[in-house]
């Protein structure tokens, strides 16, 4: 994708940077990237571009792919918390969608993924009108699946030799003291994402990424780090789909049961063979998943 056809947009003072694909008539689709700090919204519109074309066999949907405050190419913006992100998701969705003949707003539908996953959870709790909402490799609560991750890594040492259980649990999910640190922990654990790492690719990543340690601290403070929506997933009146990677090291997928299992009427997808880039590794699996879904 070329940087030329990114645009901006003014959200609740942040100028945030996005990608939209599909006719304006068309159902909105917002996805919410992964990674606090480091993520930005490339891959996941390349990978969910493909619902923004109508294959004759179901409808197409507007697909829009933005970057959060303090991350990829948005303003560095502050303050970096859960709240103000996910009021700048709903700002996002008002500037892109209008009243109906009805005078109801236009319903959406929220992708998110790993970190994008956990604000899904947390807009859907707080929008309950809204229609559809699918989400994938994500956690309800941060309180005790960090120790999952910590276990599945021990076991999984030996893809990642220059990553640690340390770096883990004090860096990722803790404080990085720098950009620079920041940017090589994470070329250091990136083996553990994908069933099949290709080391060129992932050094190309890397020096494309933006890393952000300030974002990426505030958003694992104390008083951002652990919160907790297991007793509220009940609340979610929105059509769920919860995807998840069967060898997903960092959320496992004992996680997405959970949640499907708590959210009423939810559709739990486990794909095989799959890591915590799913909708990358099994796309046409997942994006004919995601078209079935929405279109029943």
């Amino acid at each position: 994708m070329a940087d030329d056809d990114v645009q901006f947009v003014e959200i609740n003072g942040a100028r945030l940077a996005y990608r939209i694909a599909g006719p304006l008539d068309a159902p909105l689709f917002i996805t919410l990237h992964g990674g606090r700090g480091m993520g930005d919204h490339r891959s996941d519109f390349k990978a969910y571009r493909p619902l923004s074309v109508d294959t004759g066999g179901g409808g197409c949907y507007r697909v829009l792919s933005f970057d959060y405050r303090g991350h990829g190419r948005s303003s560095a913006t502050k303050p970096y918390t859960f709240s103000q992100i996910v009021d700048d998701i709903e700002g996002v969705r008002a500037h892109f969608t209008a009243a109906g003949r009805d005078g109801e707003e236009d319903k959406v539908v929220i992708c998110g993924g790993s970190f994008g996953g956990f604000l899904a959870l947390e807009y859907a709790i707080r929008a309950t009108w809204m229609g559809t909402i699918a989400h994938d490799r994500t956690r309800a609560s941060d309180k005790t699946e960090e120790e999952d991750a910590i276990k599945v890594l021990e076991r999984r040492l030996d893809r990642a030799p220059s990553f640690s259980v340390r770096m883990l649990r004090d860096k990722v999910f803790g404080r990085f003291e720098s950009d620079l640190e920041f940017r090589l922990v994470h070329l250091a654990m990136m083996p553990l994402y994908s069933e099949r790492f290709d080391a060129d690719q992932g050094l190309r990543s890397c020096l494309g990424n933006v890393y952000n340690a300030e974002a990426h601290n505030d958003l694992y403070s104390e008083s951002e780090k652990y919160f907790d929506y297991r007793d509220q997933l009940g609340q979610i009146t929105a059509k769920t789909l919860v995807i998840v990677g069967d060898k997903d090291w960092i959320c496992p997928p004992e996680n997405s049961e959970f949640i499907a299992s708590k959210i009423p009427d939810a559709t739990l997808m486990v794909v095989e063979n799959a890591n915590h880039s799913v909708h990358l590794e099994k796309n046409e699996e997942v994006i004919a998943r995601i078209r079935s879904h929405l279109e029943t």
